[in-house]
């Protein structure tokens, strides 16, 4: 690292490092503080900020008395759906339905998904999990004239599924917003984390091959457990002639 660099991010770069070349696997136990501090010649205060700037990253977890181990890589997302994407990964999505009903749009929702004043939509309330490690919890808003019967639904897997195969809906582009959020007490519990940890706020909507929007969604991650990939395809811009 650059000459100059505090001796706590030197640490943390040399764990993680270490981490990304897979010579340390997920829970593996990482040596003390006491330890640390003698491999690299610094104070224990100096171990102790560089294991706390691992731990804020989501790269390693403690478990006191026990110590610090490494933690789960993040699971990658593209923006879309959530189950396609975790399947592709080879992994195994799931979703639980906390709740599920028919809503008059509020203002906020309404203006997201271009409705009339009075319009209705179906709500979905739900956690999903990768291979039975809880994620995120989403709530998704769908125009009640466009999807009928949807509440009746007991498939618990993909939204967009639905909309494809019994909606006939073609789906063309997801847009989506990432802000960075403190869970709040009842999120962290449903997430199984603790209360007051960093999460990713996903504010999405999907549009049709007609240019309607479909689908309203309000999504929280786990900010230790998820990540996301956005790439934006660059075009050389175009010498005007003087």
């Amino acid at each position: 690292m650059p000459a100059g660099t505090p001796l706590y991010m030197t640490i943390a770069a040399d764990v993680r490092d270490r981490i990304a070349t897979e010579q340390l696997g997920p829970h593996t136990l990482l040596p003390s503080e006491r330890e640390l501090a003698e491999q690299h010649g610094v104070s224990r205060m100096t171990a102790r900020q560089a294991l706390s700037l691992l731990e804020s990253e989501g790269v390693v977890y403690r478990k006191p008395p026990r110590g610090t181990f490494v933690a789960e890589p993040r699971v990658r997302f593209h923006v879309g759906s959530f189950s396609e994407e975790v399947a592709r990964m080879g992994r195994r999505p799931a979703a639980r339905q906390l709740w599920a009903e028919h809503q008059l749009a509020s203002p906020a929702v309404r203006r997201a998904l271009g409705l009339a004043e009075g319009a209705a939509v179906h709500v979905f309330h739900r956690l999903r999990s990768v291979d039975d490690v809880p994620f995120a919890l989403e709530t998704t808003y769908l125009p009640a004239d466009l999807t009928p019967g949807i509440l009746e639904i007991t498939d618990e897997g993909s939204l967009w599924a639905v909309l494809r195969s019994r909606y006939g809906v073609e789906l063309a582009r997801s847009t989506a917003v990432l802000e960075s959020i403190v869970l709040d007490d009842a999120s962290s519990m449903q997430l199984g984390v603790r209360a007051g940890s960093a999460g990713t706020l996903l504010t999405r909507t999907t549009v049709d091959t007609a240019g309607r929007c479909v689908e309203y969604a309000r999504d929280v991650y786990r900010a230790d457990r998820a990540s996301f990939e956005v790439s934006e395809e660059l075009r050389t811009p175009r010498l005007s002639a003087v």
